[in-house]
């Protein structure tokens, strides 16, 4: 079975190597559509996949930091990454290009990174990431599956290439959360107390 959650954010990118002189010149920005798709062969005790809920924590935090941030290539021209970290307290660095196919696959990652990192306690089962689609405009999006995430020639992806600015850091409810995830420290979901024993 499969669910949808959608998250939104506004954000700012170059990229480069395209056919747009508009898209590979200049700064521009879109308002992004974020569709993570989570599948599991069994349901929890609210008879859920995964509580909509606990998507309002880590998961929620990571995406809403490329809210009003810019994104760069972190192999992108050096005077550019220094202006951008010089006049936007907001930024995400990243080890691909920021295209919509490597967002689809950068929030992939990213879901799934933390999904490994949390322990369940509501009787969740095999809950993964199933894909994710992002909305770049309302007439195109990208959709990543786990094969496109293993894919090396689509580049390397890590949780050290992806750095988030300090005011980013600061804005998470636990500014620590991101350093936890790459120590592989666990993220632990909160229980529900049954009423109905199952």
């Amino acid at each position: 079975m499969l669910i949808r959650k959608l998250f939104k954010f506004e954000n700012a990118h170059i990229v480069r190597n395209c056919t747009s002189d508009r898209c590979k010149r200049s700064i521009h920005g879109h308002s992004y559509k974020v569709e993570l798709l989570l599948k599991a062969s069994k349901l929890d005790h609210g008879q859920m996949v995964y509580d909509f809920g606990l998507l309002k924590g880590v998961i929620k935090d990571i995406f809403d930091s490329f809210d009003h941030a810019i994104c760069f290539w972190q192999h992108d021209d050096a005077e550019y990454i220094d202006a951008c970290k010089k006049f936007s307290a907001r930024w995400v660095s990243l080890p691909v290009s920021p295209s919509a196919e490597q967002f689809s696959r950068i929030f992939f990652y990213l879901a799934q990174q933390v999904l490994a990192s949390t322990i369940t306690q509501n009787g969740e089962g095999d809950v993964e990431v199933y894909s994710v689609i992002v909305h770049e405009t309302d007439t195109g999006y990208a959709q990543s599956f786990v094969e496109d995430i293993e894919n090396e020639q689509m580049g390397v992806l890590s949780l050290e290439q992806i750095v988030f600015s300090e005011q980013v850091q600061a804005e998470w409810a636990d500014s620590t959360m991101y350093k936890k995830l790459q120590q592989g420290i666990k993220f632990q979901n909160p229980s529900v107390d049954l009423q109905v024993k199952i």
